[in-house]
């Protein structure tokens, strides 16, 4: 049996296009995925003392030591931020005294370190 790819897509409903859904569902995941481990492991080397801790993380890291609980939720390169549990009160304050006073690209910088839903 000879099987070989279109570059017509696929028809909208079909089992084929449900099955590049799913393919394109699945990249995009391992993307998010790769883009986390890469900031986690950035993380990680600067806590190992190879490189100076930049505002950004130690805000984030200041942030989760005072119980901090929001999560970042990375699809695409957008970070967007969850919070499911209520933050104790001091860091529900630092958030929102030192984090979102930020300029946007510089909250976003914080946002790239909690540590990310898309990880197990």
């Amino acid at each position: 049996m000879t099987t070989f790819k279109s570059s017509v897509p696929p028809e909208s409903g079909t089992d084929d296009a449900r099955s590049a859904d799913t393919e394109r569902a699945e990249t995009d995941r391992k993307r998010a995925l790769e883009i986390a481990r890469r900031n986690a492991s950035s993380a990680l080397d600067r806590d190992s003392g190879t490189e100076t801790e930049t505002p950004s993380l130690k805000l984030a890291k200041e942030y989760l030591s005072l119980g901090g609980h929001r999560r970042s939720m990375i699809d695409d390169n957008i970070t967007d931020v969850r919070q499911w549990d209520e933050d104790p009160p001091e860091a529900e304050r630092f958030w929102k005294e030192r984090v979102e006073t930020l300029p946007k690209d510089q909250r976003k910088q914080v946002e790239d370190f909690l540590p990310t839903i898309n990880t197990p």
